[in-house]
């Protein structure tokens, strides 16, 4: 009879944990009454463990019944690219307790090139930050503890809607009160109530409000003021110096400037984009045109596509077949070049619909690495700006960089005739270690054919 005590109550206990964790609902009821919750009992958990029950370390008993908790998931800093390893974690997107759903962005992490996002790789709720916003962060390292499972917090425009509903509640009082004759010194009582409500009023919450903001007012630089601020850089702004100064010390830079005459673009602009934008949904502009001569001009000098490669400067010259251009678009956190890839097998309206699409993701702060990666030959247009003529910096290990200016009205001796024609000065500066000035003017006289005279692009001439 002894030995059978052990095996009958180890039986007895695996049923009674098979039938509770079928009545989990139940519990979980509980629990939202404000039931007492205890850990389960070593002796229990010997006995179950005996009997062949799992039992998980997230059990617990609850007058009884057993609960299972939910696991913790660690949110690391997500894979980036091959050249970045670290960025700063700028902010996040939640605060503690906020329950997430998959793939919903928490973090956002600022690197030398874009912001990457850190998105939820499960629905939780987030439990715990491991590290303090404006942190230097590395790949696969731990920023966020998040409690896998659960479900969203309730909404709170629910018990917004209820004191809206009993708003019009108020008024249906009083016409119980006017029914009765007596409830008229109840009426009073609110009055009494309302008259200090007056007193109350005088609060002056926004006057402070203004109070607040006065000192903000009182902070910007007064007539005469001396006073000083200073910003740390963020890592686009320290990467953009550091790749130019980079350039201005690697590369030979020259800069050859010619003028180009814009009235047959102009006109030819002005005769299709309405049909362009009708058939392809694309607006036609001048960048598409620049491209596409730059691109036809480089089958004569190919050496223009080329760059510089190897150890101390460079020894060899890599010449490539195809044309990825880089456009230079500029953000609010600095001048970002995404690239135009293949831009030697695109027409005039794929060139622009591929610009389109790169400068609003420029804009929406949604380019990846992978849209500024590489890139042959860069165009920078000033003009947007109003320049009138500037010397561009080479995007090493390019060649060169075209900049395009201002289009603006001069008298132009056509003819041995003066005509008031739209003029624009493009700026080619190179490198000197592998073109030439011969090889670099002939490329720039090409653009400005090309450019006076579109019909040329067509016959490839």
């Amino acid at each position: 009879m002894a030995s059978r005590l052990p095996l009958m109550t180890a039986a007895r206990l695996a049923q009674r944990s098979r039938s509770l964790q079928v009545g989990a609902s139940r519990s979980l009821s509980c629990l939202a009454r404000g039931a007492a919750v205890r850990p389960v009992s070593k002796p229990m958990r010997s006995a179950l463990q005996s009997s062949n029950v799992n039992v998980n370390s997230s059990l617990f008993a609850l007058g009884g019944a057993q609960v299972r908790t939910y696991a913790d998931s660690l949110v690391k800093v997500p894979q980036m690219a091959e050249s970045i390893t670290e960025g700063t974690l700028k902010q996040f997107s939640k605060q503690i307790g906020d329950y997430v759903e998959r793939d919903e962005e928490i973090a956002t992490i600022e690197t030398d090139k874009i912001d990457v996002s850190v998105n939820a790789p499960e629905a939780g709720t987030i439990k715990e930050f491991l590290v303090s916003e404006e942190d230097t962060v590395t790949v696969g390292q731990e920023i966020i503890k998040l409690e896998l499972g659960g479900e969203p917090a309730p909404k709170q425009e629910e018990p917004k809607k209820e004191e809206a509903g009993e708003a019009p509640k108020q008024p249906a009082e009083p016409k119980q009160e006017k029914e009765e004759p007596k409830p008229e010194q109840k009426t009073e009582a609110p009055k009494a109530e309302e008259k200090p409500k007056a007193p109350s009023a005088p609060k002056p919450e926004p006057p402070a409000q203004k109070q607040k903001q006065e000192p903000a007012a009182s902070q910007q630089p007064q007539p005469g003021s001396r006073e000083e601020r200073r910003v740390k850089m963020n890592r686009m702004r320290l990467r953009i110096a550091e790749r130019l100064k980079q350039s201005q010390n690697t590369a030979a830079s020259l800069t050859t400037f010619n003028e180009v005459d814009m009235s047959s673009l102009m006109e030819f602009r002005k005769l299709y984009k309405d049909d362009v934008l009708k058939r392809t949904g694309v607006k036609l502009g001048f960048m598409s045109a620049f491209s596409r001569a730059c691109v036809l001009a480089m089958k004569e000098l190919p050496a223009v596509n080329a760059s510089i490669e190897g150890p101390n400067g460079g020894d060899t010259i890599v010449y490539r077949d195809y044309v990825d251009i880089s456009v230079a678009v500029a953000t609010e956190k600095g001048l970002v070049t995404p690239v135009v890839r293949n831009a030697e097998t695109m027409d005039l309206v794929g060139i622009e619909q591929a610009i389109a699409n790169l400068g609003k993701k420029a804009r929406d702060n949604k380019l990846t690495i992978e849209d500024m990666a590489g890139g042959t030959f860069t165009i920078s247009n000033g003009g947007v700006f109003g320049s009138l003529m500037g010397t561009p910096i080479i995007n090493l290990p390019q060649t060169a960089v075209l900049g395009l200016h201002a289009i603006k009205e001069k008298p132009v001796a056509i003819n041995g005739k003066v005509e008031i024609r739209p003029m624009m000065y493009l700026a080619l500066t190179y490198d000197h270690r592998l073109l030439d000035g011969r090889e670099a003017v002939t490329f720039l006289v090409k653009v400005k054919e090309y450019i006076e005279d579109p019909r040329r692009m067509l016959l490839g001439i």
